[in-house]
Formats: C-alpha cells, structure tokens, sequence
C-alpha cells in the first residue's frame, strides 16, 4: 500500500498520469476514510440523543416526585367529599372507595394552596388526587375541596412509560398495603414499574399518629 501511494506521489511529481489501478486504490482509500469518519459521527450523535433523552427522563421522574412530596409534606386531616357524595371518614380515599373508579389511585387533602390574599374564591386547602391511566402516572386536582356533582378533575401527566403502580403506609411498626384506619400514616411509600429505569420506590414521611410509648415497650 505504501509502495503505491509512494507511486502515486511520484507520478504525480513527474507529471505523469494515473494508472487506473492507482486510481482505484485511491478511490477505495477515500472510501474507507469516509465510511470511518461517518460511523464515528453516526456513533457520537446517537450517543448524544441518547443521553439527551435520559436525562429528560430523569427529569421528568424528578419533578413528579418532588410534586408527590409536596404534595404529602402538608397532608391535612380532612376527609375529602366526592361528586357531592358525604365527606369519607378516611383521610386517605383509595381505589377501593370507588375513587375515580380506578384501580391504582390515592385521593387527599393538602394544605398550602396558595391564594394570596384570599383574592380567589377558593380556600387553601386542595383535594388532590394521583393515579395510573394508559401507563401514565397522572396527578389530578380539583378547584374547591369538595367537588361538586358533575365536577372535572384538572389532569395533570407527570410519568410517562408506567406499567404499574402502589402504595404502601407505614404505622410506625410495619409497612401496611392498606390504610382503612381514620388517622393518618407516618409514612406513605410510592412504587411505580417503569419501562425503561425498572421499579422506582420512594418513601415520604406525613405528619401522621405515632406509635403510643406503651406499645412500644411491650413490642420489646
């Protein structure tokens, strides 16, 4: 190869012409120059889309459980009233309530709302709703705490690409699937099955009962 590139460069200084064997050569060395050139950028812009699409990802995971956190942060002990429905004596409304006839879905009211100046018609306090519809973690929200008949939620889609989703309370001692008690948890853990990143569980503490001492010593 290096005795006919060296030819090549000769002719050329002689001011021959190229053999159509040299020509070829060339042809083929370009080639492969190119082919190489091309599948490293290829390599390096796929690579940069990939990342690009992950870390969107991982944002969008990041603000729906810093929504989810807020959200529990500042848990009120309020029951909350459905389509007019009486008021549940539960803090917490599950699927199991009939809410929003859907399985996955956990209902409450928070405080902090704000409305400065009391300048809208509304209170502090929301209703807040999560649940999974078309493997999307959704977080609805209603204007006045205790919806009308006849009222629409305000959606909002936080993840995308979910295959399931849960909840689990903590009473201070164990991790509970269900929560029918009318008092809150100190802990509310959140489990959702994406398709890309696997089983993500977070954990949140809630300004619930704790444990009376007693039961805690005889426990020992």
């Amino acid at each position: 190869m290096n005795r006919v590139i060296g030819g090549v460069i000769n002719n050329m200084k002689r001011g021959q012409g190229f053999t159509l064997l040299e020509v070829l050569i060339a042809i083929a060395i370009f080639a492969v120059v190119g082919l190489a050139s091309f599948t490293i950028f290829d390599t390096v812009q796929r690579g940069d889309e990939t990342s690009k699409l992950r870390s969107e990802r991982q944002n969008e995971l990041q603000r729906a459980f810093i929504l989810v956190e807020r959200d529990l942060n500042q848990l009120a002990r309020r029951s909350i009233r459905i389509n007019g429905e009486s008021p549940s004596k539960q803090y917490l409304q599950t699927a199991e309530e009939s809410f929003l006839d859907n399985e996955q879905a956990l209902a409450f009211v928070r405080h902090g709302w704000t409305n400065p100046g009391m300048l809208l018609p509304r209170s502090e306090l929301q209703a807040v709703a999560y649940r999974l519809r078309d493997e999307t973690f959704e977080r609805l929200h209603y204007n006045f705490v205790d919806a009308v008949v006849g009222e629409e939620p305000k959606v909002r889609p936080l993840i995308s690409a979910v295959d399931g989703m849960s909840f689990e309370y903590y009473d201070g001692k164990e991790w509970q699937d269900k929560w029918p008690k009318q008092t809150l948890p100190q802990a509310i853990a959140i489990e959702i099955d994406t398709q890309d990143f696997g089983l993500i569980r977070r954990q949140f503490l809630v300004a619930g009962e704790s444990v009376p001492a007693r039961e805690n010593q005889n426990d020992r």
